[in-house]
């Protein structure tokens, strides 16, 4: 028998949920395979699959056992393993006992701390069929799931009830049990097409005998591309093009295991609707994809994807269509009924809505974002009554039926129905773009009011969640404030808005109460928005030691700060860069060594060596040219000057002795590298950089 053979491991189940599927057959595949490194069987390459009756791992060319290890335990010192006569000491005899052999047959090993009596073993390995079950049992125990389930009279839990184990190394079943299923070589077709049983010979003919003879594909992302195509297909013969949702089709991969799709249609006065309430209502209840035309626009058309190949295809897509066609009327009832009452008469029923237990009601935080952007309307050049509106209607749509039937169309309906009640086109426009960024890498605002919005809503988000002591901690962010402090910083730094973290953190916390002590918090907030800040430069590429040398400038201003670090990043490409940062941590370490006294100015009749001489008359040259730089805030080209000093600073530091004997040179030496220092910090401080 061959020493390496394939392992074929699957875990049948009632119906997973399709939202956890992908996740749940990765983590059982990551867990196996660090279960078999854990006990030191080798394997070359290894696959998941999965179904939604079904996950399954395939290891190819495993050890069939672990290898034979020499072991080697070690006793007493041989110093005092025996008595004075030369006979065995107690330890001595106890230890060659519990090895099971006689204190003549125990070795001696030599080292540099000393002698021990030790005993060499070889430790046979394993069978590998004898390791799997318990790494099988440990691996399900250890999958992210939410809520366990029982069923039958078992005490096992897991996510569903497990129906069958399908176990084979190579062409041998692994006999065992797991969960109260014992393991098998059978595995089981499509629920419809194929429920009997179905006997698998080895690892390699498991996807395509199911393929084959159960109607499952059981490759997830063989399924993925063919219902991606089947799609794009469909859409195609109908002279549109299929939106497809990455997440709904990841979620109608794991809903089927013979995916069989066809267009439908639906009547042509539910058109009327907006279409992202059709799209909402397609894809959130019935899964289906919809159908743009050439121009954008929504066609009465819909793409189902079913799991059965029915000898009827037509009654299946009728009962689809019938299916879908009381849905759109509830869209279209909640529409009307919304219309009816005005997105502005809803301002009232905020006051009905608690935000947060300890921060009031939505009409609360609607009163703060009002006196927030208000504050921010002049000086971010906003109409202050369209601002002010905005904030009193931006809240509104979370009571309309619509929103409350499909979440997710937060903001886009209260654009809708700002628009219907004749609101200004700026404010209508803001309602929806305020939620923005909703995700990574998600458009921003595109207009002033609606990025002054989202601003003015992020930022009094976290004052006041962190005011209450719910600030992210580990892994856990039930209030989603890293997304929030990203999408604020992003809205600051890529809309180009000039505002100060701290003048709008105070803003934001002197609309809360006294009894809130908002107050207190916002260092805190302000020291999370920059770590925040540098995870997200660190995404873009930019090295940590770039962002701590503008950190360390305690810039307050984010916009300012993402111009001192493009100018940074642009600097460290230059020949100069790295003599000058060395030559600025030599300086700062100096300084700080020294107890200088900064107020001190430069005396020319103290510059006593010609290099000296040099460097003072030409730091004064390029004080003259790069400070009104700096004040224009064009930092790239004062740090690309200011490397014109490398020669002057080179020749300083290679032919003056700056802790002299004489006070008052010292001093003056210490005040002209005070000063050139202080020309770089005005940008950034170039000493954090590393060679």
């Amino acid at each position: 028998m061959s020493k390496k053979q394939d392992l074929l491991i699957e875990i049948g189940t009632e119906e997973l949920p399709p939202k956890s599927l992908k996740r749940l057959a990765t983590a059982f595949h990551q867990e196996i395979c660090a279960a078999l490194k854990d006990n030191d069987l080798d394997f070359t390459e290894t696959s998941w699959l999965a179904s939604p009756r079904r996950l399954a791992v395939i290891i190819n060319q495993l050890d069939i056992s672990q290898s034979d290890k020499q072991q080697q335990r070690r006793g007493p010192a041989v110093s005092a393993a025996f008595d004075d006569d030369g006979k065995p000491t107690r330890a001595t005899e106890g230890f060659a006992k519990s090895c099971g052999v006689t204190v003549d047959q125990l070795g001696k090993l030599e080292t540099e701390k000393g002698s021990w009596l030790v005993f060499d073993t070889l430790v046979k390995g394993k069978q590998t069929q004898e390791l799997i079950p318990d790494m099988i049992n440990m691996a399900l125990k250890r999958l992210p799931i939410a809520k366990r389930m029982r069923w039958g009279n078992n005490d096992f839990e897991f996510v569903r009830p497990i129906k069958w184990i399908l176990l084979l190394l190579g062409t041998e079943t692994i006999d065992c049990e797991i969960m109260g299923v014992k393991s098998g070589n059978n595995s089981y077709g499509h629920r419809f097409h194929h429920p009997e049983a179905i006997i698998i010979k080895q690892a390699a003919d498991y996807a395509d005998t199911l393929k084959q003879n159960g109607k499952v594909l059981v490759n997830y992302n063989e399924r993925h591309s063919l219902i991606k195509d089947q799609v794009e297909k469909i859409a195609e013969k109908n002279n549109g093009t299929a939106v497809i949702d990455p997440d709904l089709l990841d979620e109608v991969t794991a809903l089927v295991e013979w995916p069989i799709s066809f267009a439908g249609n639906f009547n042509p006065d539910f058109l009327k609707l907006p279409k992202e309430v059709l799209i909402a209502s397609m894809q959130d209840h019935q899964k289906y994809f919809p159908i743009l035309d050439k121009q954008n626009e929504l066609l009465a058309a819909f793409i189902c994807v079913t799991n059965i190949e029915s000898k009827e295809p037509d009654f299946i897509k009728q009962g689809n269509e019938r299916v879908i066609q009381p849905r759109l009327s509830d869209a279209a009832f909640f529409w009307e009924r919304d219309l009816k009452n005005g997105l502005a008469k809803h301002i009232n029923g905020l006051n009905k809505v608690v935000y947060q237990k300890e921060l009031g009601t939505l009409h609360e935080k609607s009163e703060r974002l009002n006196k927030l952007i208000s504050s921010l309307a002049k000086p971010l050049n906003i109409e202050e009554n369209h601002a002010k509106r905005a904030a009193e209607l931006c809240f509104c749509d979370l009571l309309t039926e619509m929103v409350c039937e499909f979440p997710a169309l937060q903001g886009t309906m209260g654009k809708y129905y700002a628009e219907a009640d004749g609101e200004d086109t700026d404010v209508t426009i803001a309602l929806e773009e305020y939620y923005q960024p909703r995700f990574a890498g998600d458009d921003l605002p595109s207009t002033a009011l609606g990025q002054c919005l989202a601003i003015s809503e992020k930022i009094d988000t976290l004052v006041g969640i962190f005011s209450i002591g719910k600030a992210p901690t580990g892994d856990k962010d039930p209030f989603g404030l890293r997304r929030s402090a990203i999408g604020l910083l992003r809205i600051i730094i890529e809309c180009e808005i000039d505002i100060d973290l701290n003048e709008l953190l105070d803003l934001a916390a002197s609309n809360y109460p006294s009894k809130v002590k908002a107050k207190d918090i916002t260092n805190d907030v302000f020291k999370f928005l920059m770590e925040r800040l540098r995870r997200y430069y660190l995404d873009e590429g930019v090295s940590n030691d770039t962002f701590e040398s503008v950190l360390a400038i305690n810039t307050s201003k984010p916009l300012d700060f993402h111009h001192r670090l493009t100018a940074v990043t642009e600097f460290r490409k230059l020949s100069e860069a790295d003599s000058l940062a060395a030559a600025n941590k030599r300086i700062s370490n100096i300084l700080k060594k020294s107890d200088f006294n900064n107020t001190l100015e430069v005396k020319d009749n103290l510059l006593a060596e010609e290099s000296e001489v040099l460097l003072a008359k030409t730091l004064k040259e390029y004080q003259k040219k790069v400070v009104p730089m700096i004040k224009d805030r064009d930092y790239k080209s004062a740090l690309t000057e200011l490397a014109g000093l490398r020669e002057s600073v080179d020749s300083f530091f290679d032919s003056v002795m700056v802790m002299c004997d004489d006070d008052d040179i010292k001093n003056n030496r210490l005040a002209l590298l005070s000063n050139l220092n202080s020309l770089f910090l005005e940008t950034a401080d170039i000493s954090k950089l590393q060679g």
